[in-house]
């Protein structure tokens, strides 16, 4: 099977309430679809959301990238993903989530065709339902508070609080009223987004060492792998690193600075489904934990993409956060969060159908 045509669509979608992190507040999900058609007819799908903060890539940019790439991509056998990712890093340097997106429309295509769900095509099925991490991002106490005893209530096992808005001690506070009212036996991490100087990190952990916190993510900037070990060193909670990983080198790297205890894994960030998949291996040989992830926010495109993912992964432990679930208008059938869990789709491809109608409305004309 042949690749004929891959189309780059730039949407903007609309989140159900504005997410407060570091530096940036998220109201609108601006993202790019790929559409890949092959010489037989199957259309897959992938997706990317812009991340300027994380990947240095605007909605635009991606749009763009793919566009170039595509010519390029033509002709090439649609289940060879290693070829065509290679083919992608001749054409252009970086731009890894517009990679991603090109990626993960490729395995829908293919799973499609070979009537196979994308986890077969990464080396098969370890689980079949998995948790959703639910996200804490108001930046008001109560309120946080509030949402965290309603969706335990629902069934959700895992947290996660943004930080980083504030000074270290009104974030520390909070941290510790949702940690308090969660109560235990259940999964809690905090996300500073690289908010922080070494100093302002220091002292939140200081201040949370003795609440039930799991682990802290990213509490400096991405490149400041120095900054990270002096914050593990001084931590009784776990550091995990996110911005700060792009490559399978970065992984080794913050390992062995003792940097981190455990990653954030995303598509956008190291360029698809399969260095994923590669990133959990080389974590579960280093003894890291994996936390996987979309960014704020996907659709169910590339929601689906990470619970195929985490379906099929070594290790999960430090959760899966999904975004498709924060937003107000969804352009493909959503996946059904149940009692804190969704179940991994079993039909063909992603296991998802794409409405052509909804991607037309939330198009954007780039």
């Amino acid at each position: 099977m042949k690749i004929k045509r891959i189309d780059a669509i730039a949407i903007s979608l609309p989140l159900t309430r504005p997410f407060k992190m570091a530096g940036v507040e998220i109201r609108d999900a601006e993202n790019v679809l790929v559409r890949v058609e092959s010489d037989s007819g199957v259309v897959g799908w992938g997706e990317a959301a812009s991340a300027p903060h994380m990947t240095g890539e605007t909605l635009q940019s991606m749009t763009a990238a793919v566009r170039y790439m595509a010519p390029g991509l033509l002709g090439l056998a649609a289940e060879d993903f290693a070829g065509a990712s290679r083919k992608m890093d001749e054409q252009m340097y970086g731009n890894q989530g517009a990679k991603a997106a090109v990626e993960m429309a490729l395995h829908d295509a293919v799973g499609r065709a070979q009537n196979k769900p994308v986890y077969e095509l990464l080396g098969g099925r370890k689980r079949d339902r998995i948790p959703v991490l639910w996200m804490l991002s108001s930046g008001d106490t109560e309120r946080d508070v509030a949402e965290a005893r309603e969706r335990k209530a629902m069934g959700f096992i895992a947290y996660k609080i943004k930080v980083g808005v504030a000074s270290p001690e009104p974030d520390a506070e909070r941290t510790r009223r949702i940690c308090e009212a969660l109560n235990g036996n259940v999964l809690i991490s905090a996300d500073a987004n690289q908010g922080w100087s070494v100093e302002d990190a220091e002292r939140y952990v200081r201040a949370v060492a003795d609440t039930t916190l799991d682990f802290f993510e990213q509490p400096v900037r991405g490149d400041d792998l120095a900054g990270m070990a002096r914050v593990a060193a001084a931590s009784r909670i776990a550091i995990g690193a996110d911005e700060g990983i792009h490559s399978m080198a970065d992984i080794q790297r913050h390992h062995d600075a003792k940097a981190a205890k455990g990653l954030s894994l995303k598509t956008i960030k190291l360029g698809g489904m399969q260095p994923v998949m590669r990133g959990g291996r080389l974590c579960e040989s280093l003894g890291m934990e994996v936390n996987l992830a979309c960014k704020i926010a996907e659709s169910s495109i590339a929601t689906a993409a990470v619970v195929h993912l985490a379906s099929a992964l070594p290790s999960i432990n430090w959760g899966v956060s999904l975004s498709s679930q924060y937003l107000a208008a969804d352009i493909a059938t959503p996946l059904t969060v149940e009692q804190g869990h969704v179940a991994v789709p079993t039909g063909p491809g992603l296991g998802i159908t794409v409405d052509e109608a909804r991607v037309k409305k939330h198009q954007l004309s780039l």
